[in-house]
């Protein structure tokens, strides 16, 4: 699975999510101008139908984890990219 570029400008920040299903369900969400007072954020790419194509978790300004979905065109699932600690872990559904 090829990662996809993040594009700051159409990122959405989010306190923490709520699902141990995948993809991950991001809650809280919150205005960049908030993120001068958070030690860690979560950072959630969209496609347009609201569907969560890439997920940072961001710890004191560095990227602590990542997660790349790639879904079918009916929407449904089927891979998942994780990376954490430099190693790259990928779910196939």
């Amino acid at each position: 699975m090829t990662p996809i570029a993040i594009d700051t400008n159409t990122s959405r920040y989010f306190l923490s999510y709520s699902s141990v299903k995948l993809p991950l369900k991001l809650v809280n969400e919150i205005t960049e101008a908030d993120l001068n007072h958070r030690n860690f954020y979560y950072r959630g790419v969209f496609d347009a139908a609201g569907q969560l194509l890439h997920c940072q978790k961001i710890v004191y300004g560095e990227v602590e984890s990542e997660h790349h979905y790639r879904y079918d065109d009916n929407g449904v699932l089927v891979c998942e990219q994780i990376t954490e600690d430099d190693e790259v872990r990928e779910i196939d559904f």
